[in-house]
């Protein structure tokens, strides 16, 4: 991946279940300090920056959540790789698959699909992400701290 700012899109069934915001709701949470990502055609769309070191992990950003989600056994061959993702969090529990694809150092996409409960809730999870790098300068987009390569 190249370093820089990135934009990231993930389209979820899950989303459906979210009430929409109007766009003034979202103005004003956004003057309260709080990061609201845009929905666009259904998906969920942030701005991520990859630093030199992340990018140099050669993989996607694969996330350590605060749900106790954590990837393992990061394969990669050629311009495709996979990923395990466990979790074992105290609302989370269950295992999940993440396949995708690189073009070039600038875009990826990739399917996940994860099974197991949520706060005791039985869950099912399919999600289509993507990402394109924007530019070299992140601006005023921090680095992800919890950032971890996968294992």
């Amino acid at each position: 991946m190249r370093p820089g700012l990135w934009e990231m899109s993930m389209k979820s069934d899950a989303f459906k279940a979210i009430p929409k915001m109007s766009p003034q709701q979202m103005e004003q949470m956004r003057k309260m300090g709080v990061n609201v990502p845009k929905m666009e055609d259904g998906a969920m769309v942030t701005k991520v920056c990859i630093t030199k070191e992340m990018a140099a992990r050669d993989q996607p950003p694969i996330e350590r959540n605060e749900a106790g989600c954590q990837p393992r056994n990061f394969q990669r061959s050629g311009n495709t790789y996979s990923s395990d993702i466990v979790c074992d969090g105290a609302g989370m529990k269950g295992m999940g698959k993440v396949n995708g694809s690189f073009a070039g150092d600038t875009s990826f996409t990739s399917v996940y699909d994860f099974k197991g409960t949520a706060y005791g809730q039985p869950v099912t999870q399919h999600s289509e992400n993507s990402g394109k790098w924007l530019a070299a300068d992140c601006g005023s987009v921090k680095p992800v701290a919890e950032m971890k390569p996968a294992k």
